[in-house]
């Protein structure tokens, strides 16, 4: 484009497509006033530039008017929530905890490096700790005072408000943290941080410093710490005081360290908290900065970003027109941009091997140079990229790159017909060029390239890219662009354009890389988006395919329903089973052909596919990318939970009562009552799956749910895991779940049932006639009221309504097809009784190996209903496993009916050992051995 085409272009008109703000009212009156109005920016003949951009578009093909006039952007947020921030606050916090670890259980290293000091500082001549007490305690005062006069003085209050707000709640903490001391922590945390006062010796001196905690959080909310002159200042008082408390012996070194980090911790969860001030530089700054590096800009508007989520730190970018030239692309890079994708980067970096990931928080300078130097790179190799003219930093927070306008669409944006072989291979050809100087792009999306009105592709965004990269990472780019390409135009035309430019062993060999993990986070975004849409299309073709069957079945009945009628002889219901099981059978087999006819490919193994159609022996195997994986890390913090509460749990535990005291032979029928229950579970789970699941491998898997139930709440932990189960074992997801819920659904069901039934018989044992009992009688009103409740309110009524709902809208299906095989519900509803009489058993054995000669015998339906009450309080409980609820419970229950104290609480231990605490180890082996397997 010429460069008069833009020279007068004003700024009052933003193109919509590409969010560029536009001006005052007042610049535009000035506008309209210099002649540049409505014209200059009705249309735009290229799309992804503002309206301003184009000039050559004006009816009567004069030159638009030029007017000095300046753009800027909407106002900026006062104030930002800094994630550099909340890592220094949980650094401090971590920090904290090391600290008060080391001085509760290292205090022969605490107390010898208390007795190295005094040592040291016993030959300090008085003179120099004088002075350094005075200058201390004058620095303290007056340093905090002079630099909130100079930020006064620039007109930066708010810094100050925050710094003043930081020592307040830093005072609070160091007051908590005194009384903490002084009263409730340990006594060898208090020796640490404390020691007799010099001027008396009955009182001890404060664990943590009243006031320099507070200076200390003021100085570093202020940001003092970012100023070299006054960071030099800060450090040499902090040290005089430091030196001047611990000659003079009214401190310990853990008080100083600890003083320090409260107030650090303090000061940067305060500035995360209520947000930092937001020092990003706006428009009219940007404009500035231009003019200092030689340019005369005329107008600027703001490009929103298409994508603020993974790479939400690649700048803010301004369109620039000028004076005197073709106008510009403005990259502007600060602080708090680069800290968007912190954590995100971290996880990446942590949880990905053999993947070199730029540093997780890059100094400005670092980020500038790094762009700098692959703009420059990518150049020299021969592609076609922006091309980088100056560079400038925007005051102590911000930098900007200035390059040439490139204009053009983004591949997002064009059309599916505007995409041809030709711009594809041309895409190629600038990935190989970049691949020939060892430069990877690391973000090969449809908005990183552009596409120019002569059709030519620009690859942009290389400030994520990597300079001298290894065979993995170039791979990793070929892999991206190929599935980048293949949601656009499909993965045959993806894979020949990348055959005709790069040949087929280049291709063939990033097909180890063709896994979601080594994908951009936008890309990965889009293939879940995709498979969801998959198993929409797929549900709907066996829901479709069922509906047929039951029509044609239903038609087929109707044609024979006179004869079936006729047949009331015995012999004649045989036949009625078969054709009912055949009908079955043939409802299958249609769903199955229908789910056949459906089922498509994912994009990666159409890519795979093709690649291999040229390659027939290519490597596919995936590469080994993930260091660790989320369930991996999943897994060892549950089982680091899991042995807390173990550990925990086992400390209160008399073995010494148990293994002296207790009858070895009840102790042997509790052990195989315990045992036999997991195999009652899995008999009481598949009797509600009519597919074929093998039965000792559903053992396992209830031996899993032990490990499970100790890191999660025990009503959802075994409902997850039978469900996961179930379906890496072969069943559909949405049946397995109706399983699982008619399991739970009969459960609960026989649960209320069995608990009724047993109360009613505890109550009759102690009177001669069958009435029930009053506790018994209150039970049921009290359930009756609230019933009477949740079907009086609206709401209430409506939210059990939907509920219900939902849960009979796929339990009953599924029951209708269990009730087809009596076998399996007789197999199912037997599991659940035997499971709750062998855990009755295990607690009356429990009792019986702690009983005494002079305890009154305990009926088997007293320990029924305090077992069915303990375990429904522990599903209800929202602790793992119901630890606490349960134990609390059964010893309650047990005491009520008639069990002394000292038997029913070592039986309820024993009970607990053998059902929830032993099982853990053999569960989490199961766990790890399923999961490995791919069965969970």
């Amino acid at each position: 484009m010429h460069p008069d085409e833009t020279a007068g272009t004003p700024a009052a008109e933003s193109h919509p497509d590409t969010g560029g703000h536009s001006l005052n009212k007042h610049e535009k009156d000035q506008e309209k006033q210099s002649g540049g109005g409505k014209g200059s920016g009705e249309s735009s003949g290229e799309e992804g530039a503002p309206a301003a951009f184009v000039a050559d578009d004006c009816a009567d093909g004069t030159e638009p008017h030029t007017d000095r006039v300046a753009g800027d952007e909407p106002l900026l947020a006062a104030r930002v929530h800094r994630p550099s921030d909340l890592m220094r606050l949980l650094v401090g916090v971590l920090a904290i905890a090391v600290v008060l670890a080391i001085a509760a259980f290292a205090h022969g290293t605490t107390s010898g490096l208390a007795q190295d000091i005094d040592k040291g500082t016993d030959q300090a001549p008085d003179a120099l700790i004088r002075f350094a007490g005075l200058t201390a305690s004058i620095g303290v005062l007056l340093v905090p005072v002079a630099f909130a006069i100079e930020r006064l003085i620039k007109r930066d209050g708010l810094r100050i408000a925050d710094g003043v707000l930081a020592a307040v709640l830093a005072h609070g903490v160091t007051l908590a943290t005194d009384l903490w001391v002084a009263r409730a922590a340990p006594d060898s945390i208090q020796e640490a941080l404390t020691r007799p006062s010099p001027g008396d010796l009955n009182a001890l001196t404060d664990p943590v410093h009243g006031y320099l905690a507070p200076v200390i959080a003021y100085m570093t909310a202020v940001g003092m710490s970012r100023r070299p002159r006054w960071r030099v200042v800060l450090w040499v008082v902090l040290l005089l005081d430091a030196f001047t408390m611990l000659v003079t012996g009214y401190t310990t070194p853990f008080s100083i360290i600890l003083t320090v980090l409260l107030g650090w911790s303090v000061a940067y969860g305060t500035l995360y908290a209520v947000g930092s001030p937001n020092v990003r530089p706006t428009g009219q700054t940007l404009l500035a900065g231009l003019r200092h590096v030689g340019f005369h800009p005329v107008s600027a508007a703001r490009e929103e970003s298409p994508d603020s989520g993974e790479h939400g730190d690649r700048g803010r970018r301004y369109f620039v027109t000028l004076e005197d030239g073709p106008p510009l692309d403005v990259t502007v890079i600060d602080r708090e941009q680069q800290a968007q994708g912190f954590f995100y980067r971290v996880w990446r970096r942590l949880t990905l091997r053999g993947i070199t990931q730029r540093r997780s928080l890059q100094s400005l300078r670092q980020a500038l140079e790094q762009e700098a130097l692959l703009a420059y790179a990518a150049i020299a190799a021969g592609a076609d990229a922006p091309k980088l003219i100056a560079t400038s930093e925007l005051g102590p927070d911000a930098v900007m790159l200035v390059y040439e306008h490139t204009g053009g669409r983004s591949l997002d944006s064009l059309p599916d017909d505007a995409i041809t072989d030709e711009l594809l291979c041309d895409t190629w050809r600038q990935v190989q060029a970049l691949q020939s100087r060892r430069i990877a792009h690391r973000r090969l999306q449809g908005d990183a390239i552009l596409v120019d009105r002569s059709g030519t592709v620009i690859l942009t965004d290389l400030r994520g890219g990597e300079i001298a990269a290894g065979d993995l990472v170039l791979r990793m780019d070929i892999a991206q662009l190929l599935t980048t390409f293949g949601l656009r135009v499909g993965a045959e035309r993806a894979v020949a354009t990348a055959l005709d430019v790069l040949g087929p062993d280049t291709v063939a060999d990033c097909l180890p890389l063709l896994q979601p993990i080594a994908l951009t986070r936008s890309t990965r975004a889009t293939l879940r988006k995709r498979a969801r849409e998959r198993s929409q299309r797929e549900r709907e073709a066996v829901l479709e395919a069922s509906r047929k069957e039951k029509l044609a079945r239903s038609e087929a009945a109707s044609a024979t329903a006179e004869a079936a009628e006729a047949e009331t002889t015995e012999g004649a219901k045989g036949p009625d089973r078969k054709a009912v099981r055949a009908e079955k059978q043939a409802e299958k087999l249609a769903i199955d052909v229908a789910l056949e006819q459906a089922r498509e490919e994912d994009l990666l193994t159409q890519i795979r596919h093709q690649v291999l159609l040229i390659r027939p022996q290519a490597p596919v195997e995936p590469a080994q990318l993930e260091r660790i994986r989320p369930r991996t890390l999943i897994s060892f913090i549950a089982g680091a939970i899991g042995a807390y509460f173990l550990l925990s749990q086992l400390t209160q535990v008399d073995f010494g009562t148990i293994v002296g005291e207790a009858e070895w032979g009840w102790v042997a029928v509790a052990v195989a009552c315990s045992t036999l229950s997991y195999f009652a579970a899995a008999m009481s789970l598949l009797g509600f799956v009519p597919e074929r699941v093998p039965f000792l491998r559903t053992v396992q898997a209830q031996v899993a749910g032990s490990f499970v139930k100790i890191v999660a709440p025990a009503a959802v932990g075994g409902v997850a895991l039978n469900t996961r189960f179930l379906q890496r074992s072969g069943v559909r997801s949405g049946l397995a779940v109706a399983s699982v819920g008619a399991s739970q659904l009969f459960g609960l069901g026989s649960h209320i049932m069995l608990l009724m039934i047993f109360g009613y018989l505890t109550g009759t044992e102690k009177t001669p006639s069958l009435s029930p009992s009053r506790t018994v009688i209150a039970g049921l009103l009290s359930v009756a009221v609230l019933v009477l409740v949740v079907t009086a309110i609206p709401f209430l009524r409506k939210f059990v309504v939907t509920r219900v709902r939902s849960l009979f809208a796929g339990v009953v299906p599924r029951m209708l097809d269990v009730l087809q095989r009596p076998q399996k519900l007789l197999t199912g509803i037997g599991g659940m009784l035997l499971l709750t009489l062998l855990f009755v058993l295990c607690l009356d054995a429990s009792v019986r190996a702690f009983s005494t000669t002079e305890m009154k015998p305990l009926t088997l339906a007293s320990v029924a209903v305090v077992f069915l009450a303990g375990n429904a309080l522990g599903s209800a409980a929202p602790t793992p496993g119901g630890v606490g609820a349960v134990e609390a419970t059964l010893t309650f229950g047990l005491i009520a009916v008639g069990v002394p104290k000292d038997v029913a609480a070592p039986a309820v231990l024993l009970y607990r050992l053998l059902t929830l605490w032993l099982p853990v180890l053999p569960g989490w082996l199961y766990f790890n051995h399923l999961t490995r397997k791919g069965l969970l």
